[in-house]
């Protein structure tokens, strides 16, 4: 039986050693499914995932994963990717669907103004966010967004290392998605940071614009796969009501 959200999360453990025991891997692609519904910045999804079941590209993986055994021993692995260089491609997707949700005869103020409002929104903000050039657009749009914020609210994180941390806090959403539904069906994970990743890019051949945010190492956990008890800091000292 398929474990409650509550239960999955208290399920869920970084896993280093794997079973040598098969998962499914079409159940592996569900909580794929599952993945691309998690929130993302401006409904772009500027993310990938790689399902990696290919024994030969699962060994190579592993060693430019340092050989550590939660991808050594893991029976599939799932890289996500971030795709920050598609947002015009990604942009357009939000517009035709838009189109296609309001394309009708009749449409009431209301409907009319939130099309409008939201083409423009992927028509005009999007580009003016995402728009650069070598990143001296966007420091420029820095500095002039700062002086507008001197006297009122405005969106600050304009340069390209900023929009970097937007695409990557969005597929970290996904991640996390994707690691709760494997828990909730018994399967177990491991996100794994240390890689090389410029070799991980080589062997999946990946674009230049694309940018290794994990490598998910999946299995049935071994006995000797958790290295401990679980440890959290005191939730007092993590948690303030304001």
């Amino acid at each position: 039986m398929e474990k409650t959200v509550t239960e999955a999360i208290a399920y869920r453990r970084s896993t280093r050693v794997y079973k040598d025991e098969a998962i499914d891997p079409e159940k592996v692609k569900h909580c794929l499914v599952n993945a691309t519904l998690a929130p993302t910045s401006s409904n772009l999804q500027l993310w990938e995932f790689y399902h990696i079941t290919n024994k030969e590209t699962l060994k190579k993986l592993a060693e430019a994963c340092f050989n550590q055994s939660a991808a050594k021993t893991a029976q599939q692995l799932v890289i996500v990717v971030t795709r920050k260089d598609l947002w015009r491609k990604r942009a357009k997707a939000n517009i035709d669907f838009l189109n296609k949700v309001y394309n009708k005869d009749g449409l009431s103020e209301r409907d009319l103004k939130r099309k409008k409002m939201a083409t423009d929104y992927y028509k005009k903000l999007i580009p003016t966010i995402y728009t650069d050039f070598l990143g001296i657009l966007g420091y420029i749009k820095f500095i002039i967004f700062q002086i507008v914020g001197l006297f009122k609210p405005i969106y600050r994180q304009t340069r390209l290392s900023d929009m970097r941390i937007v695409a990557h806090k969005s597929a970290g959403l996904a991640a996390q998605n994707f690691m709760t539904s494997m828990a909730a069906i018994g399967y177990d994970t491991c996100p794994m940071e240390g890689s090389d990743t410029l070799r991980v890019k080589k062997i999946l051949n990946l674009p230049r614009g694309a940018e290794v945010n994990m490598v998910i190492g999946c299995g049935i956990r071994d006995d000797k796969g958790i290295y401990g008890p679980r440890f959290r800091i005191p939730f007092e000292d993590v948690y303030f009501k304001v």
